[in-house]
């Protein structure tokens, strides 16, 4: 489907952008959902910069498919009247001569939408901090989980940080807009992209993967992981394929393959720990995958249903057949008449790529959109909005609880017979500190989607529903009957996102899809090792792309719920996770075919201090910052300087100087931080059954209008059901009791209730 066919869904909306740093990327995500979008550079101000061939790809794959105004001072107020979202970092403190009065502004259009996008948000004692992505991964935990026990810190490739923090900007004023949509009342938002980064890249204190059983990333322990132990990286003929073996099902495929070894036939086999722990088994692992080719064994792989991928760089998924075959990249000119692949969107709605390259050579479409409601409400954005919620693992999580924090009702859909990834955890009844970041303010219903009086009773729900989510491999839900197409008949206004590993159509497409896969398929892997030990990947603790995943989806469902009033019909949308990382590799992709450096914050260094495993990251912009630091230091040299101090001591000198520094916090450092405290970043969230304290995220921006989000707690499995099912359809307590006992239904397993009753399942917490 072309994209001119569709129509987009924040067509009609003005946003006018005045955000000089990265976070000016903000408003591309919202260009690629229709918006028109205007970016104002007062007196040059966030212009193109001249002579750095990095910061123009930079300034460029932020700013594809705006209109850039070099606007006067009335040029610059009419645009701004016009606009239904200012996003500005000039109340940081900025001098430059705009002479906007931003309170009288929002005073005379209460439906102004007034964002303030900075590095540390606004009124606290780090507004001032000077930040890059190295200062973000140091601050937000990320640097102290990547790298090799042993070894110093390793700072994560390209600008993954920066760019979870637009996904992140991107959904809060997706919220923000909606809630001027649905009370007509904008306010005053006001963005931090370290909040941004600390959210959606790998939070401490969010849900995390399988691996870790349940615990979050503030309850492991400190320091690197040893190298090579989980998601076994082995060299074959032609490069390296990376193993993601977890479930029992997916070993005795593995062995199948291997040719049904005899010393590894045995049932204990089926532990993945007694796998992970085997010499033996890696070393047979390793001979027998040597002298084959990644695109062998991905065949192979997708034979005997075995979880692998080949170790892609971004020049192999440049020309791979499924980039090309999604269009995935398109070509863009630069103004210097050069072209350079660009990633072209992250969203697919209803069959057509939403990019912002080709949306940039023809203007934007206007179409009129109802005024916002004259209410006074100020509730959350999303309450009254019915969400079924399929979802599994981390971006199945995040994405209904992202909503549900915004106030939707969300039900968790389930069963006993295929739990959640994320129930198996070190507590016995399915819960975790990890599992309740991820399901809070959700209900579980326990329905059996492989009966037909189930499917029935999903397409019933559907009939009443608002969204629906899912993240299972593409054409999962089709192979049931309740593909979008099915389900869509029964209700026009149903509005679907589903996330999958690579998209629902191209070659790859039924691929087994994990993090660690995902990240090796789309060259992120290849990248981030040590620079002088090739084998050295360093990847493996970290959740990303999941979380920042669940920003795209949640933001596609708002912007769908803007379409749908307006036009009264759904939408379906398609994130692919690889699609997601490959955009926020873009300026790392176009230097590459350029031929430039390619990691944009080269000058970003790790450096030890006083103590044990301290370290402080520095940023060294340019032959300024070099001054910057001598005037400290004097002739003392900067490693000798910075090892008689602590890394916050080192950080808040340099700061003071105007160098971009960070400590590195690790994660359990960051709910004492004052940093975070100053912005009232997290709240202890109480749940009855869990025996230890859980930290939970309190909000992801500072706003005048949406409540912080309820603290009802994370259901056991089935736990809802029955009150479902009447607030639903209307069952009684007969009917749901039959259905249970046909199979159909389910509650929570008598064997949880046992264990909840006794307190039996703390005995060995």
């Amino acid at each position: 489907m072309q994209q001119d066919a569709v129509d987009r869904p924040l067509s009609g909306l003005v946003v006018a952008d005045l955000v000089a740093s990265p976070l000016s990327g903000i408003a591309r995500i919202l260009r690629e959902l229709g918006a028109e979008v205007i970016r104002l550079e007062p007196d040059g101000r966030g212009a193109c910069p001249a002579g750095d061939p990095r910061a123009e790809l930079a300034y460029w794959t932020a700013n594809l498919g705006k209109r850039i105004v070099t606007a006067d001072a009335v040029a610059l107020h009419a645009h701004i009247a016009r606009a239904d979202l200012v996003i500005e970092d000039l109340s940081a403190g900025d001098t430059a001569p705009v002479g906007i009065d931003w309170a009288a502004l929002r005073a005379a259009k209460p439906a102004l939408v007034h964002m303030t996008a900075t590095g540390f948000g606004l009124g606290n004692a780090f507004s001032r901090w000077q930040w890059t992505d190295g200062v973000l991964q140091a601050l937000t935990s990320e640097l102290s989980r990547s790298g090799i026990k042993g070894r110093a810190p390793l700072l994560p490739p390209g600008e993954i940080a920066v760019q979870c923090a637009v996904a992140q900007g991107a959904f809060v004023a997706m919220a923000a807009l909606t809630q001027a949509r649905v009370s007509g009342h904008g306010g005053h938002v006001d963005y931090a992209a370290l909040d941004g980064a600390m959210q959606a890249l790998d939070p401490a204190f969010g849900i995390s993967g399988s691996a870790t059983n349940g615990r979050p990333a503030a309850s492991l322990p400190p320091g690197r992981p040893p190298k090579g132990v989980q998601y076994p990286i082995i060299p074959v003929a032609d490069g390296y394929v990376r193993l993601c073996v977890l479930a029992p099902r997916q070993w005795q495929g593995m062995h199948r393959m291997m040719g049904a070894p005899a010393e590894f036939a045995g049932p204990e086999f089926n532990d993945i720990m007694v796998r992970f722990k085997s010499r033996e088994l890696l070393a047979a692992m390793q001979v027998f995958l040597a002298d084959k080719t990644r695109a062998e064994i991905e065949a192979l792989g997708q034979q005997h249903g075995v979880p692998l991928a080949g170790l892609n760089t971004l020049t192999d998924c440049l020309a791979a057949d499924h980039i090309r075959a999604r269009g995935t990249f398109a070509e863009a000119a630069l103004p210097d008449g050069r072209r350079v692949p660009m990633p072209d969107g992250m969203f697919v709605l209803d069959g057509a790529r939403m990019g912002p390259i080709h949306s940039a050579l023809r203007p934007p479409v206007s179409s009129p959109r109802p005024a916002p409601a004259a209410s006074a409400n100020s509730g959350r954005p999303l309450e009254g909005l019915k969400v079924l919620d399929l979802g599994v693992i981390v971006v199945g999580a995040e994405t209904g609880r992202l909503l549900a924090d915004l106030g939707a009702e969300v039900v968790k859909i389930e069963s006993s017979s295929f739990p959640d990834g994320s129930r198996q955890t070190w507590l016995k009844i399915g819960l975790s500190s990890s599992f309740g970041a991820g399901h809070r303010g959700k209900r579980s219903l326990g329905l059996n989607l492989k009966s037909e009086e189930g499917k029935a009773l999903l397409r019933r729900m559907v009939a009443d529903a608002d969204v629906m989510l899912s993240n299972f491999k593409p054409g999962t839900l089709e192979s049931l009957g309740l593909g979008y197409a099915e389900l869509a008949a029964i209700n026009p206004r149903l509005i679907a996102v589903e996330s999958s590993a690579f998209g629902a159509t191209g070659p790859w497409s039924k691929r087994m899809g994990y993090g660690p896969l995902v990240r090796s398929a789309a060259g992120l892997t290849a990248m981030w090792r040590y620079p002088d030990d090739p084998e050295s990947f360093s990847d493996s603790v970290t959740i990303y792309p999941d979380h920042v995943c669940a920003r795209i989806g949640a933001s596609a469902v708002m912007a769908l719920l803007t379409r749908r009033e307006r036009t009264g019909r759904g939408g379906h949308v398609d994130v692919a996770q690889a699609e997601v990382m490959l955009a926020h590799l873009a300026i790392e992709i176009a230097a590459t075919t350029l031929g430039l450096h390619a990691r944009t914050d080269a000058s970003s260094s790790v450096f030890p201090c006083a103590g044990e495993d301290e370290w402080c990251v520095i940023t060294l912009r340019d032959e300024a910052d070099r001054a910057r630091i001598a005037s400290v230091i004097g002739s003392e040299g900067l490693a000798a300087w910075l090892v008689k101090r602590t890394p916050e001591e080192a950080a808040k000198t340099l700061q003071a100087a105007g160098v971009p520094a960070a400590p590195m916090l690790r994660a359990a450092n960051l709910v004492d931080h004052p940093y975070y405290t100053a912005r009232g970043l997290f709240r202890e969230d109480p749940h009855d059954l869990l025996p230890e304290p859980m930290i939970a995220e309190r909000r992801p921006a500072i706003w005048d209008l949406i409540p912080d989000a309820d603290a009802r707690p994370a259901p056991l499995m089935c736990q809802d059901t029955y009150a479902v099912m009447q607030d639903w359809l209307g069952m009684d307590q007969a009917e749901c009791a039959r259905l249970e006992s046909e199979g159909v239904l389910e509650t929570t397993p008598a064997r949880i209730r046992e264990m909840v009753e006794t307190k039996s399942y703390l005995e060995t917490a």
